[in-house]
């Protein structure tokens, strides 16, 4: 059991290794159960997966059928931003929302949004270490969901899948923290360049 225990906390020093070094260790990211009830484990990082679903989407057509009808590709413009909030004494729910709006000329062929969201149970961190979990690693673990979602939609709407482009989500924590806007629970926002279509 001991030596179980053991392991169990190596892994979990490496999962949020990124806190204090340099060294990002997200993926594959280790959902461990720590027992908490064994006392020699009561003080170790906790990370656990509660919840992860579809917050909300929308999807806009103003101009179909008539948009079907153009040879032209589209324009597309996208969005991603990522926040938190705590709603409980060491729960937590993150958000990445995606926007993508694809124009042909001044028409606007489809507006989509989605927010996908998590509820994570994270424990036994120090203060400056929660925010960059909240904000790196949560985003990290559900932004794939939300491209799945999304491309999905855009589908079912009769558009080629939109595959958004992969993101930093370190580099975007730390040029949030240069330009020092907002506090532990503000969104970080970034507009992307065109992503893939197939």
């Amino acid at each position: 059991m001991a030596h179980d225990a053991g392991r169990v906390r190596e892994k979990t020093r490496d999962m949020l290794a990124y806190c204090t070094g340099d060294m990002i260790r997200i993926s594959p990211v280790y959902f461990l159960r720590l027992s908490m009830s064994d006392s020699d484990q009561n003080d170790q990082p906790f990370f656990n997966i509660q919840r992860i679903y579809l917050k909300d989407m929308s999807l806009e057509q103003p101009n179909s059928p008539q948009i079907f009808l153009e040879q032209e590709m589209p324009q597309l413009d996208v969005e991603v931003a990522v926040g938190s909030v705590k709603l409980q004494d060491n729960v937590f729910e993150a958000t990445v929302t995606g926007t993508v709006k694809a124009k042909i000329g001044e028409k606007v062929a489809f507006l989509v949004e989605a927010t996908q969201a998590g509820i994570f149970d994270i424990r036994n961190l120090p203060a400056d270490q929660l925010d960059p979990v909240c904000h790196i690693a949560c985003p990290q673990i559900l932004f794939p969901y939300l491209r799945s979602n999304i491309a999905d939609a855009v589908t079912r709407a009769g558009f080629p899948p939109i595959h958004l482009a992969e993101i930093n989500f370190q580099m975007l924590y730390e040029q949030q923290r240069q330009q020092q806007v907002g506090g532990p629970d503000s969104d970080i926002t970034v507009a992307q360049s065109a992503p893939q279509t197939h």
